[in-house]
């Protein structure tokens, strides 16, 4: 067997059974990718983060594996990752992962928590009131305006939090939107409490509905800076789980910050032979 160390930790968290949980595995080399996918497949969380020692100006190469595949980005995981390493490296004040498709993320030590530096996702244009209208139905309510980032995201902008919490999606419906394309859907409005409340929906990558989504306040982070015309704000994620973070939008980045806990360590044993791949 080849024992693999993992460790579980609730991303973006304020306190116990809050936040997105996310498996850590530091890996002494790459597995052939359909190994990595039947972990994460067995560990059945938003998102298992797999990282390998770095020797290419950065400390860690890391990507990111939900239930059913492998995607470009993700936030929460990272900030999970970035919290095992500073958590074992006391005297390390930044990590720095090199990822495949969303280039240089970090994650620093900001007091109690942590700094996440994303790549800023703003929205590319406004969908017509036709084409709005299948989000519409999809999640059960009427937005204000929705907007889009390539077809990858999707906004749907509500007046209000009561709005987006009263939402029942249709998963179906949802993917439905885009064939083919692993599409996130953001519902948002103004908070209560914090300035942006959110909810957000990925069915096409196993994930219904994503208690706390880094890479989804990526596109928040420039859409709600635009509207408040200030860089600065505080978010919520009304997920059944809940999390909030703080998101600033700096040039072509965004900053959130947030907390995490740890909340399992372990091992994955693996067979050395019989492996797909």
């Amino acid at each position: 067997m080849m024992r693999l160390p993992f460790v579980q930790v609730d991303a973006f968290a304020d306190g116990p059974f809050t936040g997105n949980p996310a498996a850590v595995m530091m890996l002494p080399h790459w597995l052939p990718d359909a190994v990595l996918q039947g972990i994460a497949a067995d560990n059945n969380l938003s998102e298992t983060a797999f990282l390998v020692p770095s020797d290419a100006g950065v400390h860690f190469d890391l990507r990111w594996f939900t239930p059913t595949a492998e995607v470009a980005m993700c936030g929460h995981a990272t900030l999970a990752s970035g919290h095992v390493v500073l958590d074992a490296l006391p005297d390390l004040a930044e990590v720095r992962f090199q990822t495949r498709q969303s280039g240089v993320l970090a994650v620093a030590r900001a007091g109690t928590g942590y700094d996440l530096m994303l790549p800023s996702r703003p929205v590319d244009r406004a969908l017509t009131d036709r084409e709005a209208d299948a989000v519409a139905a999809a999640l059960g309510a009427a937005p204000a305006e929705v907007f889009v980032r390539g077809r990858d995201y999707m906004v749907a902008l509500f007046d209000s939090p009561d709005e987006v919490r009263g939402l029942q999606p249709d998963m179906k419906a949802i993917l439905a939107l885009a064939p083919g394309i692993d599409l996130m859907l953001i519902a948002t409005a103004p908070g209560e409490a914090t300035d942006v409340l959110s909810r957000v929906f990925v069915p096409g990558c196993g994930v219904d509905e994503d208690p706390v989504t880094g890479s989804a306040h990526a596109v928040l982070a420039p859409f709600w800076a635009a509207r408040f015309r200030r860089n600065h704000f505080t978010a919520q994620q009304a997920s059944a789980r809940g999390g909030r973070l703080v998101c600033q939008h700096v040039g072509e980045h965004v900053i959130l910050t947030g907390k995490a806990r740890t909340v399992i360590r372990g091992e994955y044993d693996l067979p050395e032979t019989g492996l797909p791949g």
